[in-house]
């Protein structure tokens, strides 16, 4: 996002609106907030070359494709060069089953939201991504017993 750029009330307004419901219409928005629909297609087009606006998907229930379990993975690993941290992370986003992947500070370098089928899905993921690299020292498994909540909405 460019640094320069500060979001004022319509932007704002505007992105609270397409992250609860991306197929809402211009005209939809302009009409709650006083905007024409034509301003509202500008003011989206320049929040997405800005990179405020990332991507607009579609959010499928994992279990309702056959991804009935989540995980929660903490991953240490044995050295935390610069190379490796980049190796993993590229193994990481290029895992179908991992779905997040944060580097972070604490016990774990790495936490991953993890789903998988059931547990023999699970193992085999394990042994893809962790078990099959030299440079995971360690990882914990915590299994998810309910979505309580899941969001993609930031407060703006």
């Amino acid at each position: 996002m460019t640094t320069n750029y500060v979001l004022d009330d319509f932007d704002r307004e505007i992105l609270r609106r397409v992250q609860l419901d991306a197929r809402v219409t211009g005209e939809d928005i302009g009409a709650d907030i006083g905007l024409s629909a034509a301003a509202v297609q500008r003011r989206l087009k320049h929040l997405r070359k800005l990179g405020v606006i990332t991507a607009e998907v579609a959010v499928v229930n994992p279990a309702a494709v056959g991804q009935a379990m989540t995980f929660i993975v903490g991953v240490e690993l044995e050295r935390e060069r610069v190379d490796m941290l980049d190796a993993f992370r590229v193994a990481a986003r290029a895992d179908p089953n991992v779905q997040q992947c944060y580097y972070v500070t604490g016990e774990a370098d790495f936490v991953l939201i993890v789903t998988a089928k059931d547990m023999d899905d699970f193992e085999v993921f394990t042994r893809r991504l962790l078990f099959d690299n030299a440079n995971i020292r360690r990882f914990t498994t915590n299994v998810v017993m309910a979505r309580d909540k899941v969001g993609t909405v930031v407060p703006v």
